[in-house]
């Protein structure tokens, strides 16, 4: 079955080729044209197979795509690729913030978009031969059944959040560099963009540690990368 993707974007010429492009590859394709199109588009899919991938044009009318991201990560953890154009550092780091996982900025090439899609699919979200459970102080982390313990209560962690703790789990005391982790986690290695890694670490903090300004388990190597401490 092909896998299934929701495009989310105001301009029809681009939204078009867009999706054109994305059919030639194989998927099944649904638009919309607006965030609150989007959520709706999102709530009736549940019904059936649901979307694997949502491609999110940030400057939408009404609902703009930083909200949008922020509605779908209260009841989805469904991949979303944040499409841009707006330049500044701050725009980008807001999106994925918002609960993006990545982003693609305007002019791109379809084999750009379509490479991101490719490498965010093929992600598994466990790994095989994974241990049962892996505990490190309160934090326990069950990578095959895709549950993740703090202080005794589950935590709702996006795919690449998972993966992301996951990939230094099976690492754990070794600092992964942001170039590593890029390609083990996001499956990247030329295109990638060291503020994908930051930002998720971030988010990742917010979820596990009891203090995300002076975290126990997630830790930064100053110069070198993180590492998820033994």
């Amino acid at each position: 079955m092909a896998n299934r993707i929701l495009l989310v974007e105001d301009d029809e010429r681009i939204r078009t080729s867009m999706r054109l492009s994305l059919e030639d590859e194989g998927y099944d394709v649904e638009e919309t044209e607006s965030g609150e199109e989007a959520l709706e588009a999102h709530t009736r899919s549940l019904v059936g197979q649901g979307f694997d991938l949502l491609v999110v044009d940030i400057m939408l009318p009404g609902m703009d795509g930083f909200a949008c991201c922020r509605e779908l990560r209260k009841v989805s953890t469904v991949p979303i690729i944040m499409v841009t154009a707006l330049t500044d550092t701050t725009h980008v780091v807001a999106g994925l913030e918002a609960g993006a996982d990545d982003y693609v900025k305007k002019p791109f090439e379809p084999k750009e978009l379509t490479a991101r899609i490719r490498a965010m699919l093929r992600r598994a979200r466990t790994t095989d031969g994974a241990a049962v459970s892996l505990v490190f102080g309160d934090l326990e982390i069950q990578p095959e059944a895709g549950v993740v313990l703090s202080r005794g209560e589950e935590k709702h962690l996006t795919r690449t959040e998972f993966l992301l703790l996951c990939e230094l789990a099976a690492n754990s005391g070794k600092v992964l560099s942001r170039e590593q982790l890029l390609e083990r986690v996001w499956s990247y290695d030329y295109f990638g963009d060291g503020r994908l890694v930051d930002v998720h670490v971030r988010r990742l903090r917010t979820k596990i540690e009891s203090d995300p300004s002076d975290p126990r388990h997630v830790i930064t190597v100053r110069g070198l990368g993180y590492k998820l401490a033994p």
